[in-house]
């Protein structure tokens, strides 16, 4: 258990850095972030028309209403978590290879239900935006994070699951 805290800090510690790198930034978080307002509005506009996506920005051409999405709310860093977690954790290369590709569509479609969301809410009621913004959405994926994460282990292959060695089995 020590082992894999340690682990888990110093790579969450690493992700992060390369995260904060000006290189990082332009070739992941910016596109990921544009890319999540892309697929947002996309979804939005089956339903209402008056939605664009700018960039970062997804704007209510009916009333003006926008949200930017910054640092934070891209679900980058949450995801950082689920990898460092995967990562640090006992498991076969392959399961932790399933487990990333999964946990991260996992937290990146709850992130889409958040933004879509959180532009909606903001248009009814700005006070419950800011409240759902930085209260109940923030805990909500980081929840999904562990849930995802939780249900990984639960999946993985224990120590003892597996066969011993040839040469074990034979004492």
């Amino acid at each position: 258990m020590a082992r894999f805290f340690v682990l888990f800090i110093v790579l969450l510690a690493i992700l992060f850095g390369l995260e904060l790198t000006p290189w990082g930034q332009r070739l992941v978080v910016v596109p990921w972030t544009n890319a999540l307002a892309a697929i947002a509005t996309s979804i939005v506009t089956l339903f209402d028309a008056n939605v664009v996506a700018s960039g970062k920005v997804i704007r209510s051409v009916g009333n003006g209403f926008a949200v930017s999405i910054e640092a934070g709310c891209n679900g980058v860093e949450a995801t950082l978590v689920l990898f460092a977690a995967i990562l640090a954790f006992p498991a076969p290369w392959k399961h932790k290879v399933l487990g990333l590709l999964i946990g991260t569509l996992a937290v990146q479609l709850l992130n889409i239900v958040r933004v879509i969301s959180l532009f909606y809410i903001g248009q009814w009621n700005f006070d419950v935006f800011e409240w759902a913004h930085l209260y109940a959405w923030q805990a909500l994926i980081m929840l999904d994070v562990l849930v995802v994460w939780l249900i990984w282990v639960r999946r993985v292959p224990r120590d003892d699951d597996r066969a011993p060695p040839p040469a074990l089995a034979a004492r």
